[in-house]
């Protein structure tokens, strides 16, 4: 599988799991790990949003699919 099909695969993935809750684990570097819930409220051609259902640093947070390919977030439905 090339890269373009695994980012392809991700993309997929989260697009089916719109509106979903899912329990999110973000790498933020240097140690600080910060685990919550939270729904994937919008999800676009680069990035998705994700909106925790708790407060935790900001009221939304956007990452990019290779966030997901490189480890930096992982996540559970």
């Amino acid at each position: 599988m090339t890269n373009s099909e695994k980012l392809q695969a991700v993309k997929d993935e989260i697009q089916n799991l719109k509106g979903k809750t899912l329990r999110l684990i973000v790498n933020k570097g240097r140690k600080k790990i910060v685990k919550f819930d939270g729904i994937i409220e919008s999800v676009y051609p680069s990035m998705f949003v994700i909106k925790p259902n708790k407060f935790v640093d900001l009221e939304r947070m956007c990452y990019s699919y290779n966030d997901v390919l490189c480890g930096d977030i992982s996540y559970r439905y």
